[in-house]
């Protein structure tokens, strides 16, 4: 309850006792106590003060207005009731907070442990796709190679029959090579040899089989094999002399290395 509405009830208590006075008085005067001395005129409104004081209205007001006046020290403390759990909703928040960073400091740790097996997942995927192309060139090399020197021992086996006809070839004089007239049949013989030894260069050329050594050639140790040296004036010194042997290479590869004489220094 206001204020106001104390003061109005107050206000009302005090015209119903000024009433009760009044009617008091009247009564008095109609019984002849007009006639009072001064005293007592002076001692009436200590009476009715004090009849006013013990009167239960005002008696009443002013315990409603201590009734009234301890709702607002009520509020004061209730103020201060307010004031701590503020206090406590501060500390709960701060708690919560705390609870917030350790649950968060787990789920950092989740995260830092998934993104470590990412990265390793990731670097074996790239390892093994790296042994893979590797296994995959080293596959296609051995293929092209086992392709390239698949006829190696076919080819060895004919190297034989290239130097036989060679040998042939060379053993007939060359003033008898192309005399039709005198010697025909040694002629023809020649002939032969020499087309048979051309076709079969024709055919190994044709399968990356070629033949190397030829004099007057700078001697190289990984493509011919020096049988002897021998001092030449007219050639260069480390150069190749003579040929004993012609050497054979199949797709750059040295199948047979060419026997030779080197010429050395004088």
């Amino acid at each position: 309850m206001s204020l106001r509405s104390h003061g109005i009830r107050a206000a009302r208590a005090l015209a119903w006792d000024l009433r009760s006075a009044h009617k008091v008085e009247r009564a008095l005067a109609s019984a002849g106590w007009r006639q009072h001395s001064a005293a007592s005129s002076t001692c009436w409104p200590t009476q009715l003060a004090s009849s006013l004081h013990g009167s239960p209205s005002l008696r009443e007001f002013s315990t409603k207005q201590e009734t009234e006046a301890s709702p607002e020290s009520n509020s004061a403390d209730g103020s201060d009731a307010q004031t701590a759990p503020d206090s406590v909703s501060a500390n709960g928040e701060a708690a919560g907070e705390n609870n917030e960073a350790s649950a968060s400091s787990p789920a950092d740790a989740k995260i830092a442990e998934l993104e470590q097996q990412v990265k390793d997942l990731k670097d074996n995927l790239l390892r093994s796709l790296a042994e893979q192309e590797n296994t995959r060139r080293i596959a296609k090399r051995d293929v092209e190679q086992a392709r390239s020197f698949a006829i190696s021992s076919f080819a060895k086996s004919l190297l034989d029959t290239s130097d036989n006809l060679s040998r042939a070839l060379d053993a007939v004089p060359e003033d008898l090579r192309h005399d039709h007239d005198s010697h025909p049949v040694l002629a023809n013989l020649y002939e032969g040899i020499t087309m048979t030894n051309e076709g079969l260069t024709k055919a190994f050329a044709k399968n990356g089989l070629v033949k190397y050594g030829a004099v007057g050639e700078k001697f190289d140790p990984n493509k011919h094999e020096a049988l002897f040296e021998y001092p030449d004036p007219k050639g260069e010194a480390g150069s190749i002399g003579q040929v004993m042997k012609i050497g054979f290479m199949l797709n750059d590869r040295v199948i047979r290395p060419a026997e030779v004489g080197v010429i050395k220094a004088s």
